[in-house]
């Protein structure tokens, strides 16, 4: 069964980053879809993976990561990384595609996982 799922790290605090928000869309052109979101369990994952199924579009993605509300930074001044956007692509319908984040108020990593 394909699958996008994501895991987030919180290298500020060494742990997994448990209540971040995280919403998941897809990208036609200019315009965004929204297919679902949720919230990090305790171990910095979904409690499910994003998008399953036999088969999963060809195409692009985006992932969006609510960083200054999961570090609870004020919105004065603006926070350096308020909402951390990844943008990927799906080019096997039936393989999984894991998009983990590495992330700090300051700085972000990410990568294609397993």
């Amino acid at each position: 069964m394909a699958r996008i799922s994501t895991h987030i790290l919180d290298t500020a605090r060494g742990k997994p980053a448990a209540g971040m928000h995280v919403r998941l869309f897809s990208v036609e052109g200019e315009t965004l879809r929204l297919l679902t979101s949720a919230i990090t369990n305790p171990d910095g994952r979904t409690d499910e993976p994003l998008l399953t199924g036999d088969r999963i579009a060809t195409g692009v993605y985006e992932l969006a990561f609510a960083v200054s509300a999961y570090f609870q930074l004020p919105a004065d001044p603006p926070p350096f990384l308020g909402e951390v956007r990844v943008r990927f692509g799906v080019a096997d319908p039936q393989a999984n595609y894991h998009v983990p984040l590495l992330v700090s108020p300051y700085a972000y990593s990410t990568y294609r996982g397993s």
